[in-house]
């Protein structure tokens, strides 16, 4: 797909932009979430616009296989979207946004048929021909605009059609309960919509302001609601969803760009303006510039070696990293806490959002500690901004609300190994906030606030959670926390507290049948249940009892002693064996199946994707190479249909693939004291890490792999700055230090390598 891309996109940009990327936009988006299309956007972008063709279905937003659009809308974040623009010809304009309506030919309104070989797409630009409209449709981002060209090839009516309510995905579809218009000139309109999320999101509202410039003057304004079309002078309120009809006529080109804030109007206009006065009405001067943007992001890591597919995949999943989450503040640093209250955080940061940090620190913690540490002190201060204001730091913080997504409080584990790192420097004060939250019992209410642990008063009573009080993973995810909070109380000299958390880390021992080895759920009583099934996903999230049964990323030495080691190793290896032909995912969230089946590794959610790195504790280091590499050539794909196998989660399985393709890996998630990180199997010869020196000593890190290839995927030897390691692991500040690590790989285990 890349060799048919990119002749196009030449025509646009110059190549040298790209010399050091080749993310591909359209993998995996034939089996994507809502988050994560070919759009155009900026890392981290609030703005993510770009073409959506299907109903508010799961895995909704952008298909591939679809030959149509329907809009290019602005927000494609976890529960919320919005502001939909569409170039239209129809004359009268159908107004039905459902993707199964009739195709009309030029009446087909918000849809049109596209030329799926002029479709084009880069990390920051989408263009495709509509064949319903004679139409070249081009549009760019920066974090918090559009900018849209629409180049005609007719000579009908050209008309805008502006939609506040997008169909998104699945149960978490917003309504529109209010919204309006408001025409400021010829060449602007302003307007909002009053948001609140659907069934499995009720605890979500914001409102979308808007500011939209044409550089053409537009003929008139209207507006349809209800089933009428009515022509608006100066303004329009709808008590539900209005949709703008902008016409012209005259014009073979026409320039929008779109400003938007969840603060106010004021704040999209200044964002519109701030953020376009680089390059004005110049749509290829913004093009560059976003696509300068994303180069110099993922060229951070250069790589050498290994086939094209696999640096295909490399900047692909790097790309994804940084793609799915928002930016939610304005260029003046205002933003709405989840109170609606507007605050202002401090100059020169800002406050992020997204889906939930659970289990994170296996993939996204990581990389983006490694390469942005930035991006990481930005989150840690987006956590202690909600912190100051509401009480609470936040799971996942989408458009800056509590959202209570899935479990555990492991944004408590990013923050935590800011410090460890010293890309935080204030850890007595970000402790009060871990303390907290592994101290006071959490709310969870299902239409307003859902922050802290659930039933955290239950764990701590009986040291498990029991059946008849919630799910039996909290029992292992809470004690994480613990060990969270343990490692930070050390750090800054809290004994008593370190005495306590760690002792409490250890509760997941009363998670494990003492007999059987497996987790297992537990009643009330403390008896174990009955018929005990370890493919149920029953008393589980996400997952199934042989899943967790692995599931101690703050100890995995007391839990290879706990079932001891030929018996970790035997089930570990045969998990793997049998998952092959499933290609290590459970495909329990996709479009194919559920999952109370007998899978045993699932790669495909969060609570499986450290399976592969356990075997570098339980003496079999040589596992971790072997399966590592397998999980990265048969679950990662390289095609729209087969991108990844499971429930891309915002960049945490590309994240992983980044991590595991550089041969390294964080289990507890760089929260210990001393964090350290393990050591896999390449896939290329050489790899060069430049390192952010205004958080770390070190200008690069270099991983040198000699005599690499796909059939050498062993390690025969490692040094570290020319020290032999005598362990697959190595402290993270030799890391940020700089330096090499070599690695001599190998056909065959070198079982005395380490």
């Amino acid at each position: 797909m890349l060799k048919k891309l990119l002749p196009v996109f030449l025509i646009l940009i110059n190549f040298s932009i790209f010399a050091n990327t080749q993310a591909d936009v359209f993998i995996g988006t034939s089996n994507s979430r809502w988050m994560l299309g070919p759009y155009a956007a900026r890392p981290f972008g609030m703005v993510q616009v770009g073409p959506d063709n299907q109903d508010a279905v799961w895995m909704g937003g952008y298909e591939y296989t679809k030959s149509s659009v329907r809009t290019f809308s602005h927000i494609h974040a976890w529960t919320m979207g919005g502001l939909g623009i569409m170039p239209t010809t129809a004359d009268p304009v159908y107004t039905n946004p459902s993707s199964d309506a009739p195709f009309l030919g030029a009446n087909a309104g918000y849809h049109s048929r596209i030329d799926k070989d002029s479709e084009i797409g880069r990390p920051g630009y989408y263009s495709a021909y509509l064949i319903d409209h004679q139409t070249r449709a081009e549009m760019t981002a920066t974090t918090r605009t559009s900018f849209f060209k629409f180049s005609f090839d007719t000579e009908k009516q050209k008309k805008i059609l502006i939609d506040l309510e997008i169909p998104a995905e699945g149960a978490y579809q917003y309504k529109v309960v209010d919204s309006g218009f408001k025409v400021v000139s010829q060449y602007e309109i302003e307007g909002y919509a009053k948001c609140k999320g659907g069934l499995w999101a009720l605890w979500n509202d914001w409102t979308l302001h808007f500011v939209i410039r044409f550089d053409k003057p537009l003929d008139s304004f209207e507006v349809y609601n209800n089933g009428h079309v009515s022509k608006i002078e100066d303004s329009f309120k709808g008590k539900r969803n209005i949709v703008g009809i902008v016409n012209f006529s005259d014009i073979d080109v026409l320039k929008i760009q779109t400003g938007i804030s969840l603060v106010d109007i004021a704040g999209a206009r200044n964002n519109l303006n701030e953020e376009t006065k680089g390059f004005k009405w110049n749509f290829e001067s913004a093009v560059n510039d976003a696509a300068n943007e994303w180069n110099n992001l993922l060229g951070k890591i250069k790589i050498e070696g290994g086939t094209q597919e696999d640096q295909i995949k490399f900047y692909t999943n790097l790309y994804r990293g940084y793609a799915g989450k928002q930016t939610w503040s304005d260029v003046d640093g205002r933003y709405r806490d989840p109170d609606e209250k507007v605050q202002t955080t401090s100059p020169g940061t800002m406050m992020y959002g997204g889906d939930a940090f659970w289990n994170s620190y296996w993939n996204l913690n990581g990389l983006w500690s490694i390469i942005t540490p930035e991006i990481v002190d930005n989150w840690v201060n987006t956590q202690m901004e909600l912190f100051k204001h509401t009480g609470w730091t936040g799971k996942g913080p989408t458009g800056l609300e509590y959202s209570g997504i899935m479990e555990g409080s492991h944004e408590l584990a990013l923050m935590v190994a800011a410090c460890q790192k010293g890309i935080r420097k204030d850890p007595e004060y970000i402790y009060t906030a871990v303390k907290k939250m592994v101290t006071k019992e959490g709310v969870y209410n299902y239409l307003k606030k859902c922050v802290g642990n659930p039933g955290l008063k239950t764990y701590r009573r009986y040291g498990f959670m029991p059946t008849s009080r919630s799910t039996a993973n909290k029992t292992l995810d809470y004690a994480y926390d613990d060990w969270c909070a343990a490692q930070l109380a050390m750090k800054i000299g809290n004994q008593e507290d370190y005495n306590f958390f760690l002792k409490h880390s250890e509760n997941w021992r009363n998670g494990f049948h003492p007999e059987t080895k497996w987790a297992t759920p537990r009643k009330l009583t403390g008896k174990w249940i009955s018929n005990f099934d370890e493919f149920s996903v029953k008393h589980w999230i996400e997952g199934n009892s042989w899943q967790y049964s692995w599931y101690v990323p703050h100890n995995v030495p007391g839990l290879v002693e706990f079932k001891g080691k030929e018996l970790f190793n035997t089930r570990l290896e045969y998990g793997f064996e049998k998952s092959k032909i499933h290609k290590f995912a459970a495909h329990a969230l996709d479009r194919t199946a559920g999952q109370s089946a007998e899978y045993y590794i699932n790669h495909g959610n969060q609570v499986n994707m450290q399976a592969a790195w356990l075997f570098n504790f339980s003496g079999k280091p040589w596992l971790t190479q072997k399966y590592t590499r397998e999980i990265m050539n048969s679950y990662y794909g390289a095609t729209p249909i087969h991108g990844w196998e499971g429930d891309e989660d915002e960049g945490q399985m590309g994240s992983w693939y980044v991590m595991s393709a550089m041969g390294l890996f964080e289990m507890d998630g760089g929260t210990a004291v001393e964090p350290m990180i393990e050591i896999g199997s390449p896939l290329f010869s050489k790899i060069t890490i430049s390192l952010n020196q205004e958080y770390y000593e070190g200008k690069e890190f270099v991983i040198e792999v000699e005599n690499n290839s796909p059939e050498n995927i062993y390690v025969q030897s490692a040094f570290l700055n020319g020290v032999k390691l005598n362990e697959p692991r190595f402290p993270f500040k030799e890391l940020a230090r700089g330096g090499i690590l070599k690695l001599k790989m190998g056909g065959t285990p070198n079982y005395e390598a380490f």
